[in-house]
């Protein structure tokens, strides 16, 4: 259900049972129907109402205990009719019928124990959600001058989000993003990943170069963790058509242009945030329609049988056509496809698309932007 429909609302005494509930209830009424047809085909002895216990606890594994209650009083009924054969008193049966009322009201309460458990995970869940939504918001569709796509790839089922991170902003520099990987895993990886994604949404908009945002993500990692801690990250900048980046220990983004699949390689290496990095720019000059793939390793590790998911070879078939969401979701195809569904690590995908018309930088390029970008 969307946010902002209308909640069906059922007429009083109408209220429909969860599929929960439907599923216990079928199951006791089973269970009831079996134990019946065997007392029924054993004859006028009681032997086997006392098994009429175990159909409330079979009801309390998945069902409300307002359902366990019916079932558990429809179970005492059946047997306290085999425990009345021609109007006599059974005392064994009755002894049994009891049983089965005492039984049902321990799955009751286990029931209503299991009931509040489970809605303090839902809970948990949807904070957990909220808590997603603000380390990694939603980018895109269009961000300044770019067509923007992010895509969040979790190897674990328990989890959507991890030590992965990205995030896009139109800044009057120009768009920058920023894709990084947290070393380790966790909640420990959250965390870290959400100072990363604070700091640089602050000083995005303050740091006219990119390097000294640099050096202030390098500063808030070094507060935050231990000496072995470090965050891979690469920066990117357009600004009327010029693309500079800086990479931080991060995989190369690939360049899709023509068909071609080009892996833009920092001028020289820079360790990770974290170890204090000096980064050297990278240049480039873009033409309209070209796309920036950026990615975190676990695309670059993801492999079967030992071998590696051939990114550079179909990066142009999978991402080149349709918007840029229509090329991660491809991707992502593809990818689970490739990993037979088992993912070692948390894929982040950034996937950017320049259209050609100038967003219109309300600061000048640094002079040695403009000098690498002509040359």
């Amino acid at each position: 259900m969307l946010f902002g429909e209308a909640m069906p609302i059922l007429p009083a005494g109408r209220r429909s049972l969860s599929p929960g509930s439907r599923a216990g209830l079928g199951a006791a009424l089973v269970l009831l129907a079996v134990v019946s047809a065997v007392e029924l085909a054993d004859g006028k002895e009681v032997n086997f109402v006392g098994l009429l216990a175990a159909v409330p606890f079979l009801a309390a594994v998945f069902a409300s205990w307002q359902t366990v209650l019916g079932v558990g009083a429809l179970a005492a009924v059946v047997g306290t009719t085999f425990a009345l054969p021609h109007g006599r008193v059974d005392m064994v049966g009755m002894v049994n019928v009891l049983g089965v009322m005492l039984a049902t009201g321990i799955a009751a309460s286990v029931a209503t124990i299991r009931q509040r458990q489970a809605d303090r995970i839902a809970e948990l869940v949807r904070l957990a959600a909220v808590a997603q939504q603000a380390v990694l918001r939603p980018i895109g569709p269009q961000v300044g001058s770019l067509a923007v796509a992010g895509r969040y790839i979790s190897a674990s089922a328990a989890a959507d989000i991890g030590g992965d991170l990205y995030e896009a902003l139109d800044t009057p520099y120009g768009v920058r993003i920023i894709i990084g990987d947290v070393r380790g895993k966790g909640l420990d990886a959250v965390r870290l990943a959400s100072i990363v994604l604070g700091s640089y949404r602050h000083v995005a908009y303050e740091r006219a170069d990119l390097r000294a945002i640099v050096a202030d993500l390098d500063r808030a990692v070094a507060r935050s963790v231990g000496d072995e801690d470090f965050v891979t990250a690469a920066l990117v900048e357009e600004r009327g058509g010029t693309l500079t980046i800086v990479n931080c220990g991060h995989p190369a983004p690939l360049l899709l242009r023509r068909g071609q699949v080009i892996a833009l390689e920092p001028p020289a290496p820079a360790p990770p945030l974290g170890f204090m990095p000096v980064a050297r720019p990278r240049v480039e000059r873009l033409e309209p329609g070209d796309r920036l793939l950026l990615f975190t390793d676990g695309l670059g590790e993801a492999r079967r049988e030992g071998e590696f998911f051939p990114t550079a070879d179909r990066a142009w078939r999978l991402l080149g056509h349709g918007t840029v969401g229509d090329g991660l979701a491809s991707l992502e195809t593809a990818l689970v496809d490739w990993v037979h569904g088992r993912l070692d690590d948390d894929i982040a995908l950034v996937l950017l698309e320049y259209s050609g018309r100038d967003g219109g930088a309300s600061v000048p390029m640094p002079s040695w932007e403009v000098g690498a970008a002509g040359s």
